[in-house]
């Protein structure tokens, strides 16, 4: 299987659906951090296998959107910021065109190992 490019076009057109996942996502994390900690204070194994078994299904939920992401080619990099990446070609050089939550489209990129901290404009 090839890889995918994404032109800045086809980035933008996929971003309300990234948007909803990563509400998903974030949802299911904050749960998921709130069933840890009560776990960790509880003393009934009853109850704690309740809330290990709660823990899973949301850790099946959240890898399900996960997936989801992956499966349209775009590389989720962080869920708490909501950065996602897009593979793409500028000038015929590899780069990832970057998005956080928050901003309105993408006009970022970065080389593929640059990071967040290497974003330049799009221009």
């Amino acid at each position: 299987m090839s890889k995918k490019y994404f032109t800045l076009v086809e980035a933008e057109a996929l971003l309300p659906m990234i948007k909803e996942e990563l509400y998903h996502l974030q949802q299911l994390q904050n749960e998921f951090q709130e069933k840890y900690v009560e776990l960790r204070t509880m003393y009934d194994s009853e109850g704690a296998f309740e809330l290990e078994s709660q823990m899973e299904f949301l850790e099946i939920q959240a890898n399900m959107h996960v997936n989801n992401l992956h499966a349209q080619g775009v590389q989720l990099k962080d869920i708490d910021h909501g950065l996602v990446d897009f593979p793409a070609l500028i000038d015929g050089q590899e780069v990832l065109l970057c998005w956080k939550q928050g901003e309105d489209q993408i006009e970022y990129y970065h080389g593929i190992h640059e990071g967040f901290q290497g974003r330049k404009k799009i221009e």
